[in-house]
C-alpha cells in the first residue's frame, strides 16, 4: 500500500521530533491516538518504518575515519564473503553491487593504520580475490530521508 498524505506528515514528525510520545503525535497531526497507532504499525509491518535505535556517530565512538572498501569475490563464495563480514565489528554496512566489485563495505576505524588492519583481514578471507578502498575526507550529504518523505507527500497531494 503506497504512504499517503497522512503517513508523509506522521513520517515527518517522526523524523523531526523522535522523542515524542504517540499522544503527543496525534495531538499535534490533529488525529485520533488510535488512528495514529494503527498507521504506525501498518508502517511499521510494511517495512517503512524499520527501527527505533539512536543514529550513532563512529566518530564520537573513537572512529572518525570512513572508508569504502570495494571487495572482489571468487565466483561461488559470496555469500560465504558476506556472512564473514558480518563477523567484523568495523564494518557498519555492506551491500551486494554491480560495477567494480561484489561488494561494497563502509567500514569506520580509529586511524588510517587500524584501516589497514581492517583491509588486511578482509584480503585475508576466504573467496576475497582482492579489494579497492576508498577513504571518504567529509560527509556532504549526511544520512537523510526528510527529503525524500517530503516528495513522496507532494506525490500523494497531487
Amino acid at each position: 500500500m503506497p504512504v499517503d498524505e497522512l503517513d508523509t506528515r506522521i513520517l515527518r514528525l517522526l523524523l523531526e521530533q523522535p522523542r515524542t510520545s504517540v499522544r503527543e503525535y496525534a495531538r499535534i497531526l490533529g488525529v485520533a491516538r488510535g488512528t495514529l497507532q494503527a498507521r504506525l504499525d501498518r508502517l511499521e509491518r510494511d517495512g517503512v518504518i524499520t527501527g527505533t535505535a539512536p543514529a550513532l556517530s563512529p566518530a564520537a565512538l573513537g572512529h572518525p575515519v570512513l572508508a569504502f572498501v570495494h571487495i572482489e569475490v571468487t565466483q561461488g563464495h559470496l555469500d560465504e564473503v558476506g556472512d564473514a563480514l558480518a563477523a567484523v565489528p568495523e564494518i557498519v554496512e555492506a551491500f551486494s553491487i554491480t560495477g567494480g566489485g561484489d561488494l561494497l563495505a563502509r567500514v569506520v576505524a580509529r586511524d588510517n593504520a587500524h584501516l589497514e588492519d581492517v583491509v588486511q583481514k578482509l584480503i585475508s578471507m576466504p573467496g576475497v580475490v582482492r579489494t579497492r578502498t576508498e577513504v571518504a575526507l567529509r560527509e556532504r550529504v549526511s544520512h537523510r530521508m526528510l527529503p525524500l518523505v517530503e516528495s513522496i507527500g507532494r506525490s500523494a497531494r497531487g
